[in-house]
């Protein structure tokens, strides 16, 4: 009896040191994909969005609320073009096959009314889906 104590402190501390490191991956996972959002955005590309986005995705901002699809045309067309981004203050918050990521963006570019640089307070819902994560639900609020 006197044997399975010391066994069964191992398996107590190391459940929680491999949930910790398996949070770890997922946590740097998120930053590199919302690291790769900036650089979609920049490309306009359709392609990297679909990866990123969930089938049933829906983003809302301000007073309105958008579709996979219709998030794509918007970041796909239109007379803004940015040309760099970078996140701010990111903090990643996994939980099990869901993770809850919140941060600044700010955007740099040129638009209608000339150049810009935008912060948009986000939080981006992911899903771990077919061993890959993929946004399922996401809001955004421009700073004035």
């Amino acid at each position: 009896m006197r044997r399975i104590w010391p066994l069964l402190f191992l398996a107590i501390i190391a459940v929680p040191t491999a949930a910790s490191a398996q949070a770890g991956a997922a946590q740097r996972q998120i930053t590199a994909l919302e690291d790769g959002w900036i650089q979609a955005v920049i490309k306009r590309d359709a392609a990297a969005f679909n990866r990123l986005l969930g089938p049933d995705f829906v983003y809302a901002e301000d007073d309105r609320v958008y579709t996979k699809e219709q998030m794509i045309k918007e970041l796909t067309t239109g007379s803004d073009t940015v040309t760099s981004g970078r996140n701010e203050d990111l903090t990643v918050h996994v939980h099990g096959t869901t993770a809850i990521a919140t941060g600044w963006l700010i955007l740099v570019g040129r638009g209608s009314s000339g150049a810009f640089e935008r912060h948009y307070r986000y939080t981006d819902t992911w899903l771990k889906m077919g061993g890959r994560w993929r946004i399922v639900a996401a809001q955004d609020y421009l700073k004035p």
